[in-house]
């Protein structure tokens, strides 16, 4: 399996084998290889998302650093009538989809070599990083915004990372991780294009529980984008591959405090800032994504759009699910208050899958204060 990684500003390409997170440019990184779907051997195998190695960047006898994770019901769901899909995701190791893009970068590492790396997370993707760190014997070194939820500092901390908390904001704590990165092996789920890789899986997952066909649209949340384009990439594949016969309308959803990419959906400016701005979603409190364009380009290039919603339409979701067996936490209710907020939109669509990304156990004292 040829892999490569080219840079998306410069175009410099680079062996996939280089410990490299980002072009000598400044440049994020993306990876460049020939997926394969043998269909009849992925229907033999294990069910979770390893099933799919062919894939998955990187060589074939690598050793994956695994806990199983994957193939995550699609359920069936109404709401006021409309019918949609619901993909929870939330049900992994560490209790967010967050697993998918950790198990494939943390393989990614031990393969090349490394033995220490750095992250930068509002929780679930430091606890993700961490959990697979331990699973692979790799020294694991997260950054936190102070105000990170005590529940998920202590998962991180219960796996042996090293836990930074750092007074400011979701992007101070990525300029200190940042800047140590410059020494180190930076894990980062929105830099380190490895982690998008695993998150794809997603779709392809999707796509076998519909008996190898696409749904019309996907809503998922949106903070870095991981998950919106490791969706998007993932149907690409197997578009070309033929697998498919097109790529589901996307729909990202954001928090309306956090508002820039919105901004730039809009012809705006995306460096606004909007100082203090705060969410019950912290998972998706994040001013500027790095992969800003990109999440653009997936939105636009499948007709999708990007939804707006408040911290009552989330809390309103999270009462819904819970309503109805399925107890998610703020941020995995998101993409729900999306497809509330955009029925009128989405109820012309052939078939929506709405994708749930984090449990509501990972932290139950804001989740039972929220649902009062």
């Amino acid at each position: 399996m040829k892999i490569s990684l080219v840079c998306s500003v410069c175009g410099a390409s680079f062996s996939a084998n280089e410990p490299l997170w980002r072009c000598e440019c400044g440049g994020l990184l993306d990876v460049v290889h020939h997926p394969e779907f043998p269909i009849d051997r992925i229907m033999s195998r294990p069910q979770n998302m390893w099933r799919y190695r062919e894939a998955i960047p990187l060589p074939l006898d690598s050793e994956i650093v695994s806990f199983d994770e994957g193939h995550t019901p699609l359920l069936d769901m109404r709401h006021n009538g409309v019918s949609f899909l619901t993909k929870l995701d939330f049900l992994f190791p560490t209790g967010s989809f967050k697993d998918r893009g950790a198990s494939v970068l943390v393989s990614k590492a031990k393969s090349i070599g490394i033995s220490g790396v750095i992250e930068d997370s509002s929780g679930n993707a430091g606890a993700s990083l961490a959990a697979y760190c331990a699973r692979a014997c790799i020294r694991c070194k997260i950054f936190v915004p102070h105000s990170t939820s005590e529940s998920k500092l202590e998962q991180i901390s219960a796996f042996g990372a090293q836990l930074v908390r750092v007074h400011g904001s979701r992007e101070d704590t990525a300029v200190q991780a940042l800047k140590e990165a410059e020494a180190a092996y930076y894990a980062s789920h929105s830099w380190n294009p490895f982690f998008i890789h695993g998150t794809k899986t997603v779709a392809y997952e999707i796509c076998e529980q519909l008996k190898w066909n696409a749904p019309s649209a996907v809503v998922v949340p949106v903070g870095n984008g991981t998950l919106l384009l490791g969706v998007f990439i993932g149907f690409q594949e197997m578009c070309r591959a033929g697998l498919i016969k097109s790529i589901p309308r996307l729909v990202g959803v954001r928090s309306a405090s956090f508002a820039p990419v919105a901004n730039a959906w809009h012809g705006e400016n995306i460096v606004a800032q909007f100082p203090e701005s705060t969410t019950v979603a912290e998972g998706i409190a994040v001013e500027r994504p790095v992969r800003s364009d990109q999440i653009l380009n997936a939105l636009k290039s499948t007709n999708g759009w990007l939804c707006l919603v408040s911290d009552d339409e989330i809390r309103e979701a999270m009462r819904y699910l819970a309503c109805n067996g399925i107890l998610v936490e703020p941020t995995g209710a998101v993409s729900v208050a999306g497809f509330v907020k955009d029925t009128p939109r989405l109820m012309k669509e052939r078939q929506v899958v709405v994708i749930l990304t984090g449990s509501g156990l990972k932290d139950m004292a804001k989740v039972s204060r929220l649902l009062k």
